[in-house]
């Protein structure tokens, strides 16, 4: 049994090889002058007329110069992608591509690039012998996750429309797609609750207000003035300063994940983005807790691109457990499909909630 399943993984890569060796495929146009030549040979071979074989003979030399100068469009050449760091929801992503044709002699003409899993692709005219080119193509995301990308596909129809060749390229990267967060949520004021594990809510946060504690490594969206330009000299890598926070001054953001995935829980997912949002606007530390992840305290464009890393990652089962932060559930938010209990405050999101309509306030 494992032998045969041996032979059927080596059949497989085998065929993949294969296939993103080169392949071709006619256009309707390469259909039609296919036919016809085939209809001409046949003519000729029936009648005896020299022009028709005369004709015949163009139309396949047609057909060889075709395949030839699709060929040299697509080989040689070195792609490489660069992807931004995130996008969120229905906004254009766009995707860089450095083309590098690597013939001494022979340019690239009318060359595609296709992503895997996208719509759109990437176009260039012209790529000259021994030049580089760049190229973008612009998506977007109607749904937040973290899509793969495996395979780019290049592809031309270079010179004449007869055929289509195409090759593959493994190039693996991963788009984030971030969820929204303009959603109008009520931010609802939790109460006051005091610490029952460590790791609450001074844990790593950094600002201006209250008393200094130690150092770390600058992460992006740091404020530049917390920044300790002396020990940054001596260490040679920024670092900036760490301030205690009272507890209470943290939004906890505390996301239930355990319903049915569709668009109630998409929704509840743009809640506490928006929530943390505003956090980060109003300059207030804000932490997101799921049975998934914990992201610790902090504030700032960084922080709430890490917590909207987290949020873009997270996923629905009704069999999760209610998340547990590590601070009194009385001084937390709940963003729940349906509400909960036991939580300062709860944003509750209708289990009808439809997520790509006009986006409506949540009930608090």
């Amino acid at each position: 049994m494992s032998a045969l399943r041996h032979g059927l993984e080596l059949l497989l890569r085998t065929w993949r090889r294969i296939r993103a060796w080169r392949r071709i495929r006619f256009t309707p146009g390469g259909i039609v002058f296919t036919a016809g030549t085939f209809a001409v040979g046949f003519a000729a071979l029936n009648t005896g007329n020299n022009l028709l074989y005369l004709l015949m003979g163009a139309m396949l030399g047609f057909i060889t110069v075709s395949g030839w100068l699709s060929e040299q469009a697509i080989r040689s050449l070195r792609v490489e992608r660069r992807l931004p760091r995130a996008v969120t929801v229905g906004e254009e992503m766009r995707l860089e591509y450095r083309v590098e044709n690597r013939k001494r002699r022979l340019p690239s003409m009318a060359v595609e690039l296709l992503e895997e899993g996208l719509a759109e692709p990437a176009f260039l005219a012209h790529v000259p012998a021994g030049e580089t080119v760049r190229s973008h193509s612009t998506n977007s995301f109607v749904r937040r996750g973290v899509y793969p990308l495996r395979t780019l596909t290049i592809s031309t129809s270079f010179p004449f429309g007869l055929f289509l060749k195409q090759r593959d390229v493994e190039l693996r990267d991963e788009v984030v797609v971030w969820p929204r967060t303009h959603r109008p949520v009520p931010a609802p004021e939790a109460g006051t609750g005091r610490r029952v594990r460590g790791g609450g809510g001074s844990r790593g946060s950094a600002g201006h207000r209250g008393e200094y504690r130690s150092l770390r490594d600058y992460r992006p969206g740091d404020d530049p003035r917390d920044i300790h330009w002396r020990s940054s000299a001596r260490l040679t890598t920024p670092v900036v300063r760490v301030y205690e926070r009272d507890a209470a001054e943290t939004r906890w953001i505390c996301l239930d994940t355990s319903a049915e995935p569709g668009d109630a829980a998409e929704v509840a997912v743009e809640c506490a983005a928006s929530l943390a949002a505003r956090a980060s606007e109003e300059n207030r530390p804000f932490a997101l807790v799921t049975p998934q992840y914990l992201v610790e305290p902090g504030q700032g464009p960084g922080h709430l691109e890490r917590v909207l890393d987290a949020l873009a990652r997270v996923d629905f089962d009704p069999g999760h457990a209610l998340p547990a932060p590590p601070v009194d559930p009385e001084a937390c938010l709940l963003v729940a499909v349906g509400g909960g209990a036991g939580f300062g405050g709860v944003v509750a999101v209708g289990p009808d909630a439809v997520l790509n309509e006009p986006p409506e306030e949540v009930a608090a």
